[in-house]
């Protein structure tokens, strides 16, 4: 079955009982049990929920992994991963990753003696230049969020597996519509499904898919235990999402090279990172791991540019956080999504606080270029 059916057809179809094309919300908390350890497949919700596992169902299909698990959010989807690991180990993460993975481990897992090193994952050397014995895992975005750096993900994961560490990738900007990092041989995947998953600004989630039964076992353990899941109703909205996440992103493509060609023809731009040009660092890495260069474009404004005027001047595109949906935002990441991450390291790896970040929608794509251009001439 091709993507595009399987959005639609992946996972549970609908329900065998009474015809029903959509998955029913099974809206309880516990189950009915026929006699001691005897039940219907289900004993209670944290555990085990039929909607959720229908959409857990259906990630793992898209993904092409073994197993799928569905979190109240992205980073909560994060956290689990990281639980895999023990105290003493160490983790190679991407360099200008999001600012909340930056977040938890810097100021969470850090407290439990779980290390990270921050590498630039897109140099090859360096990913092998920074495994050492402790080393348990490669945690790479891939675009990153928001610098837009490509990293090879069949090449790290080859090292990882010479070294007999995990492959994390974050998928959140790329969706299995455009990359599925399992088949380039990473071992987990990680989504914020509140993004182009959920594509509609409506709900908080998150996935997370292994590629083997060990994995599978493992994280359903800390999934159950810590209890970070999905409820049932917001998986169910999630499916709904998913179904059109391929004529979304199409049109989001086609919208974000419009724009990115806009941006980079104005005089009152310094720089923009879009992978889709011949000339940004990976592009062609990028047309190799994916189908596609994703909706996010981030852009530096000249000097003389007042910032809080352009964003003010924006009548169509909206100032907020997050990204992925069918609207499009605009966020500045110094102060926003990136603001947990120190002022040395941002300026180190270029977050400066001209930077800012647009997810384009899915509106006309010439009504976006007007707004950007009528607020780019009332910040001058």
């Amino acid at each position: 079955m091709k993507i595009e059916s399987l959005l639609i057809h992946g996972g549970i179809d609908g329900d065998e009982k009474t015809g029903a094309v959509s998955v029913p919300i099974y809206q309880t908390s516990t189950y009915k049990q026929e006699a001691l350890g005897k039940n219907s497949g289900y004993e209670y919700s944290r555990t085990g929920n039929p909607t959720r596992d229908a959409v857990e169902k259906l990630i793992a299909d898209l993904e092409e992994g073994y197993r799928g698990f569905a979190f109240a959010s992205g980073l909560a989807a994060i956290s689990a991963a990281l639980m895999l690991f023990k105290s003493g180990d160490k983790i190679i993460l991407s360099n200008n990753v999001y600012g909340g993975t930056f977040r938890v481990i810097d100021k969470v897992f850090k407290n439990f003696n779980i290390n990270y090193e921050l590498v630039d994952t897109s140099d090859l050397q360096k990913v092998k230049d920074s495994i050492t014995e402790d080393v348990k895992a490669i945690f790479i975005e891939t675009p990153t969020n928001p610098l837009m750096s490509i990293t090879d993900i069949s090449k790290v994961s080859e090292v990882a597996r010479k070294n007999k560490v995990l492959t994390i990738v974050d998928n959140t900007f790329m969706t299995p519509y455009l990359q599925k990092p399992i088949k380039l041989g990473a071992d987990i995947v990680i989504h914020s499904a509140t993004k182009y998953l959920g594509g509609h600004s409506d709900l908080i989630a998150g996935f997370l898919v292994v590629n083997n039964e060990e994995l599978g076992e493992r994280v359903h353990f800390i999934q159950n235990s810590t209890g970070g899941i999905l409820n049932p109703f917001d998986s169910w909205l999630l499916i709904r999402g998913i179904k059109t996440l391929s004529v979304r992103m199409d049109r989001h493509n086609e919208n974000a090279e419009y724009v990115a060609e806009f941006l980079k023809e104005n005089s009152l731009v310094e720089k923009v990172y879009y992978p889709g040009f011949e000339t940004h660092p990976g592009h062609e890495i990028q047309k190799k791991q994916a189908n596609g260069y994703g909706a996010i474009i981030s852009f530096v404004l000249k000097d003389y540019i007042d910032r809080n005027k352009f964003f003010k001047g924006l009548k169509l595109i909206i100032l907020g956080e997050s990204l992925g949906g069918v609207e499009s935002l605009i966020s500045h990441p110094a102060t926003m999504t990136h603001a947990a991450v120190p002022y040395d390291i941002r300026q180190e790896i270029g977050i400066v606080d001209g930077l800012i970040r647009l997810s384009v929608g899915i509106e006309n794509k010439k009504d976006l270029v007007e707004d950007l251009k009528n607020a780019l001439k009332f910040a001058k």
